[in-house]
This record gives structure tokens, C-alpha cells and sequence, in this order.
């Protein structure tokens, strides 16, 4: 069983995606037990205490990415994504827990976390599929995947519980791969999910073995799986639906393709199912270039691996695009100085 998140699935539109804002509220919990002032973290994410404060509230999804990257410089966790999903209680998904609770088999809770995942986060689409391996595919929608690590670990860490927990087994994963890039795997990770991870992947994705799908839930209750999945109907529907600026599509592309020396915007167009010149033309009617796009996810990416500290600058290199150390520090050289772009 496979299931998988990508970056490079089936795309939908969302302008400004938001998100329920679990994480976020479990990461203000985790601030303040730490002691750890609050407010001026939020307000750097664009948050602010009376969203956390109220549950109902909504939360713009890049801002919660953001409070979760901050947080964790803050707290000198580097984990956190991974910590605050192995100890939450799964219950407080809401809505969306009781439907995958109450449904008969893995397999049927899957297929719900990817009809209704919307009510969690706008930012995430899900793509469920039964063929040699059963999979689960996680696209981001309307946010840069970029070098983002808390967040995907925070999902990928919940998926394997809420599998382990609707089963009652301790469901060990034969393969995990991420496309954020770690040095290795921490020993914390190995220890809980059981297995090795494959980091700076093409593709984030768990694999189980094939016969986990058919494991049935002992809290499977078909009259009241069906009441909820109504209420889920229902939420779905207020959910607006609306196109997102093409900027974070182009992003997600390129950073897929930066470390095999093919991120050009010719290929980026070919990929995106339109010409070179279309998509000059539509990133211009948003103000935008696709050389000023590269840069500035470029310049963003190295300061996220070197803040990082544990990848090797030929690692890093490579990763931005670079055969060669030499030549990327001859490019910073020429940014930091003001005569030339990172590229």
C-alpha cells in the first residue's frame, strides 16, 4: 500500500488557500508551554492571538507554514512538524476523524481523507488510487512546496497514526520518501515510523505493504458514517473555489526539476501543458518573469539549506541547479555585490 504525496499531482485552483488551523493553534500550545513569547511570531506569519484563540477562525494556509518555520527557530526544535504530529490527539481533526473512524475498512477511510480533506487545509489535495499499490497522493495547492519540511512531516507523521490507530496495529512502513532534504534520517523518526527515509526525493510518499488496505475498522459504524459524511457534504460546499495566481504552480515546478539542471522556463511551459510564450504572457499580466521567479526561489532555497547546517555546500549546490561549488559562489558573489542575479 502506497500512500503518496506529491507536488507534481493533479492541480485546483484556490486564490489565498486557507486552513482550519490545528497546526497552528497546536504549535501556539507548544510556544506557550515553552514559555516562548508568542505574539511577535504571529505577527511575523501575518497571524495574530484572537485567530488562534478562536476555533472557528480560518487561517491563510502560507501563514500557518510560516508560523510553523518560525516556531521551530524559536524553540530550536527542528522536529517540530514531526513532534507535534506524534503527540496530539488524533480526535481533534474534528470532523473529519469521526467520518474516517466510523468507516468499514483502510481502504474506505482513505478514499474519504481524499474527498473531504478540503475542510482541513485548502493548501493540501489528496488523490486516492487502488491499482498493484494503493496510494494516496498530497499535492500542495496555492503554496510553494519549496524546501518546506515542517508541515509535510507533520502530515506524514499523522497519516501513519491515523492508520495505526483506526487499525489498532502498529502499522510499520516499508518506504518513505520526501522531497525536503535532511542529511540523513533523524534517529526519532526511525524510532516511530519504523523505517529509513528517503530524503531529497521527486516525489513525499509512504508505503505500506499491499494488504493493509483491506484491514477493516473496529469502529466502523455505516448510519453514522453516513450522518457525518452529510455535515462533510455540506462543509465542502461553502468552501469557495476560486483560481490562484500562477506563481506558486511555476514555483512547484521548478523546484522539482532545479537539481537536474532542467528548471527553464521552456520546460516549465511544456509541463504546465501550454508554450513558452503563454506562459511569459500570463506571468506578465501578473507583474511577474519567470527569471525573477527562479531567482528569488533560488536565493530562498539556499538560505533555508544553509540555515539548516546539515547539508554539505556541493549538496546545496547541486540541489540550486549547479554541476559546480565553484560556480554558485561566484553567483552569490555577483548577488551579494549587486552586479549580477543568483542564477
Amino acid at each position: 500500500m502506497v500512500i503518496w504525496v506529491s507536488t507534481s499531482g493533479v492541480m485546483r485552483f484556490h486564490s489565498m488557500p486557507s486552513a482550519g488551523g490545528g497546526i497552528a493553534r497546536l504549535v501556539s500550545a507548544r510556544m506557550r508551554e515553552l514559555g516562548i513569547q508568542l505574539v511577535p511570531l504571529l505577527s511575523r506569519a501575518g497571524l495574530t492571538v484572537e485567530q488562534i484563540d478562536n476555533r472557528n477562525a480560518r487561517l491563510k494556509v502560507r501563514s500557518q507554514i510560516k508560523f510553523l518555520e518560525l516556531s521551530a527557530a524559536a524553540s530550536q526544535d527542528d522536529f517540530l512538524g514531526f513532534h507535534l504530529a506524534r503527540d496530539f490527539d488524533l480526535r481533534e481533526i474534528g470532523l473529519l476523524y469521526y467520518v474516517l473512524a466510523s468507516s468499514e475498512s483502510l481502504a474506505d477511510a482513505l478514499h474519504k481523507v481524499q474527498r473531504y480533506s478540503g475542510i482541513v487545509n485548502e493548501g493540501i489535495s489528496l488523490r486516492f488510487s487502488e491499482r498493484h499499490e494503493t496510494a494516496i497522493a498530497f499535492s500542495y495547492v496555492g503554496v510553494e512546496r519549496r524546501s518546506d519540511r515542517h508541515q509535510i512531516e507533520f502530515w506524514l507523521t499523522s497519516l501513519v497514526r491515523l492508520c495505526r490507530q483506526l487499525t489498532n496495529r502498529r502499522l510499520v512502513p516499508s518506504q518513505i520518501r520526501v522531497m525536503h532534504n535532511r542529511a540523513k534520517t533523524p534517529a526519532e523518526f526511525r524510532s516511530f515510523l519504523g523505517c529509513e527515509i528517503e530524503f531529497g526525493s521527486n516525489v513525499d510518499e509512504v508505503v505500506f505493504p499491499e494488504t493493509v488496505k483491506h484491514m477493516p475498522i473496529g469502529t466502523a459504524d455505516p448510519h453514522l458514517n453516513e450522518l457525518l459524511m452529510t455535515y462533510c457534504d455540506e462543509a465542502l460546499a461553502h468552501r469557495k473555489q476560486n483560481r490562484t495566481n500562477l506563481r506558486s504552480i511555476v514555483e512547484n515546478a521548478i523546484a522539482l526539476l532545479l537539481p537536474h539542471g532542467k528548471a527553464r522556463a521552456s520546460e516549465i511551459a511544456r509541463g504546465l501543458g501550454m508554450s513558452h510564450r503563454t506562459l511569459a504572457r500570463r506571468l506578465a499580466l501578473e507583474g511577474l518573469t519567470f527569471s525573477g521567479i527562479l531567482d528569488e526561489l533560488k536565493v530562498n532555497l539556499a538560505k533555508g539549506y544553509l540555515k539548516d547546517g546539515s547539508l554539505p555546500i556541493s549538496q546545496i549546490a547541486w540541489l540550486l541547479g549547479y554541476r559546480e561549488v565553484s560556480a554558485w559562489f561566484r553567483r552569490v558573489r555577483c548577488c551579494s555585490t549587486g552586479s549580477g542575479r543568483l542564477d
